[in-house]
């Protein structure tokens, strides 16, 4: 295995949050590491400060708002390909800028790679900015359960399904589960490249669940590993516009189970789906909206 890993992280206006994703980046492992921003087209010049600032950190622009998974895809394409970069490195590491890295958090998920040879994807505990368990590693989202979860989950926080979904109750153990948060997450190239990347239908939302299943599905293992930890200040870049970002969550989710079930005869399962997120995102966007008026007064 070769020592040289590189770290992908997509960035779009990061703020300050990029200089402390890349400043603890030294905590998280003593291997050589080479950063690859994949720029969507920010303004705020953090990605510039950076490469200027960290003589390991790259900046590749993509040249458009490509959403998560087609940025990523591209940096895997420019740098996970090109030998001078990675060499034979096995494992690459894709994360928010928005991650702050604890101490040997990579150097947990490698070892912890070396136990699980069928690892496709290995995720950290993550830890909320309050220093909560955030959970991070869950069930496949089936038909009822994740359906329910979905529809119910902002307005029945405590309900039965999303907490069997999101294995809440559940203390951390390092273990196979449905799919891992794409906020961290260390990827076998061979796994990565036999499923082609990130579905890039999807732009913001579902692109690591999506990802989580179709690892398994070419017989791959998502797998946990708690004594790995990081902190992410999610959702600095989805708070900007809250109605738009939580219209391309229900996009994501109907998409996804849409297409796990496509056949004719499913079509009225279908429409009831569609139908059954088009009234909570509609509720949730205008409770959104409410709670935003009320903040500016």
């Amino acid at each position: 295995m070769s020592d040289e890993l590189v770290v992908v992280t997509v960035t779009y206006s990061p703020g300050t949050h990029l200089d402390r994703f890349l400043a603890t980046l030294s905590h998280a492992t003593d291997r050589p590491v080479t950063v690859v921003m994949a720029d969507n087209g920010s303004t705020d010049g953090a990605p510039e400060a950076a490469v200027e600032r960290y003589p390991n950190a790259h900046l590749l622009r993509t040249g458009a708002n490509l959403g998560y998974g087609g940025a990523v895809n591209r940096a895997v394409e420019a740098y996970l390909h090109d030998p001078s970069y990675a060499g034979d490195a096995e494992f690459f590491i894709v994360a928010n800028p928005d991650v702050q890295w604890g101490p040997h958090s990579i150097d947990e998920m490698l070892a912890a790679a070396a136990r699980w040879p069928r690892a496709g994807s290995l995720g950290p505990l993550v830890r909320d900015p309050d220093g909560s368990v955030y959970p991070s590693a869950r069930h496949q989202p089936s038909l009822i359960r994740g359906g329910m979860h979905a529809v119910v989950g902002p307005f029945w926080r405590n309900n039965p399904w999303t907490a069997a979904y999101r294995q809440e109750r559940l203390e951390p153990s390092e273990r196979p589960v449905g799919w891992l948060s794409g906020s961290c997450l260390l990827l076998r190239r061979s796994a990565f490249d036999q499923v082609k990347g990130f579905d890039e239908r999807y732009f913001m939302y579902m692109e690591d669940v999506d990802l989580g299943d179709r690892l398994a599905a070419a017989g791959w293992s998502n797998v946990y590993v708690p004594a790995a930890e990081i902190l992410h200040d999610k959702g600095h870049a989805t708070g900007r516009d809250p109605a738009r970002n939580l219209a391309a969550h229900h996009t994501s989710t109907y998409t996804f189970l849409a297409d796990r079930h496509p056949g004719w005869w499913q079509a009225p399962l279908r429409w009831s789906i569609r139908s059954a997120l088009a009234v909570r995102a509609g509720l949730v966007v205008r409770s959104s909206r409410r709670k935003l008026a009320k903040g500016l007064r």
